[in-house]
Parts: C-alpha cells; structure tokens; sequence
C-alpha cells in the first residue's frame, strides 16, 4: 500500500490569539506551523513512506487584524492551501495518508480524497475534546472548529465544498472523548453524528461496536491532542479537564486499525508553548544570525 505523510502546517484556521495568554497574538496563532514541524522532527522516520509538504503563508497582518470573508477567518488563503494539499494528493495518489498538522482543519481535504477513494466505504472516527460542527453564521468564526462539518459538506457550498472531491454522511462518523459542547450540545444530534464521551471511551468496545454498526470495511482518524487529559499532558490550545489518558488513545486507535483498514490518521492541533518561548528568547541572544 502506498501510503503519504502530509505535512500540513495551516494555521489560518484557528482565532486562538487571545486563548493563550503567555503568547502574542502571532506567535499563538502562527504557533500551528512549528506545532507541524515539531511533529514531523518527532515521528518514527520510514524510508519506504514518501513525504509532501502543503505550502503554507506564514503571512501575518501588521495590524493584527485577521480577514474575514464568508463567515470564516482568512478564507481566501484556505481555500488556496486546501486547492494545493488537494493537487498534491492527486499526484502522489496515497492509499493511505497520514497527516501532521497544524489546527483541526488539514483533516477535511485527505479524509474528502479518502472517502472519494474509497466510495461509501469509510468511517470517520473524531477524537477530539470539541465537536468541530460549528457553522457559517455561529460567533466563532475559525475554520478549524468547522473542520468536521466540512467534511459533510456543509461550510461555503458554492467554494470550499465544491473543491472537494467527496463528502461524507454525518451517520458514518462519530466524535469520541467529546467533553466541551462550547453552548451548542444540541449541534450533533441536529447533524445526525453520534458522540461517545470521555467515559465511555476509556475502552474500545462501544466505538467498536458502532463501527459495526456502520458496515464500512475502512476508518479515517482525526486525533486532536486536546482531547488528552491536561492533567497528564497539555498539548494543544484547548484545555478541558477530564480527558482521555495516552495510552486510552493509543489504544482506541490501535483497536481501530487491528480491526479495520485505517487508510487515514491526522494529528492536529499542536500548540508548543515551550518551544515558542525558547525560540523567541534565542532570538534575543548574540551569535544567532
């Protein structure tokens, strides 16, 4: 099987700048990108798997003010960075393809390339402390909590929907380790997709027996580092007590690809902190040229 690492550092998804107090605006929202590079400089390296990059601008406003078009913050260059992760997929034409991001949103264009693939033949398992179903219209306007949403096809039908080449039924996915509705509880079952709470997912069974249910033979995982407890790990800009523990995850997933054909694994939302803040004070220091 061929299979692709996509990295995919878009941060122009998320409206974190004010979330993270001991950073910038800048630095928290461009954050994503090292958060990307950080992942792929972490992961086991494969000499058999070939690596893509998705050009991203790493463009900031000097007047700290993000654009907003379509209900949704730097709309223009999303769908230009979502145009070229597509036409990289095409040419490498993966079978599997796991991606390291950067926020919520670089899930939407390789689980659409997926679920075109594969026809009809694909869950979507959301591991994630948020829903990610926000609307166009709904106050908060980042692309990243619109990311599972997207992959129905329900954000901006006439642009971002019609780029891409499948959607998915909102029946053939389910959110798991969901602890932080953000006021809308009500949103997923409106939707029509099932969620599965912190702890109801310390153990494998009831997703397993909800993929049976779905009778798809492959699975596509979107793994949010936020949905990790914050008490054993703080990863990522969201923190939400009562999380799932690693090895809960780890072990969800593993279940997932023992029983299934995992064609797709995301890991998204990076947010290094520390790293951001050792990288600014070297910037203070002499001999760095």
């Amino acid at each position: 099987m061929n299979t692709l690492r996509l990295l995919y550092p878009q941060w122009q998804g998320g409206d974190v700048g004010k979330m993270i107090p001991e950073l910038n605006e800048k630095d928290s929202s461009t954050g994503y990108y090292l958060g990307a590079e950080l992942l792929e400089f972490l992961a086991p390296k494969d000499s058999k798997t070939k690596i893509a990059k998705v050009p991203i601008s790493l463009e900031y406003p000097k007047s700290g003010v993000r654009e907003s078009k379509n209900g949704i913050l730097n709309y223009d260059k999303i769908v230009k960075q979502s145009k070229a992760a597509l036409e990289i997929l095409n040419k490498y034409k993966p079978d599997k393809i796991l991606t390291l991001g950067g926020e919520c949103s670089v899930s939407v264009v390789p689980f659409s390339y997926l679920a075109n693939k594969y026809k009809d033949d694909v869950a979507i398992v959301w591991i994630d402390a948020h829903k990610d179903l926000n609307l166009q219209g709904d106050k908060y306007q980042g692309y990243h909590a619109m990311a599972l949403a997207a992959t129905f096809g329900l954000i901006d039908k006439e642009g971002i929907a019609r780029i891409l080449p499948a959607h998915f039924n909102p029946k053939d996915s389910i959110i798991v380790g969901l602890r932080d509705f953000e006021g809308k509880k009500e949103r997923c079952e409106e939707i029509g997709v099932k969620v599965l709470s912190p702890e109801e997912s310390r153990d494998s069974t009831k997703l397993l027996e909800w993929l049976k249910s779905r009778g798809k033979s492959k699975a596509v995982v979107h793994f949010d580092l936020d949905v990790l407890d914050p008490s054993e790990l703080i990863m990522a800009v969201g923190v939400v007590e009562n999380g799932l523990k690693i090895a809960e995850v780890v072990n969800l997933i593993n279940a997932i690809n023992t029983n299934y054909d995992l064609v797709g694994l995301t890991i998204a939302e990076h947010m290094p902190r520390v790293a951001i803040k050792l990288r600014n004070m070297m910037r203070e220091l002499p001999l760095f040229e």
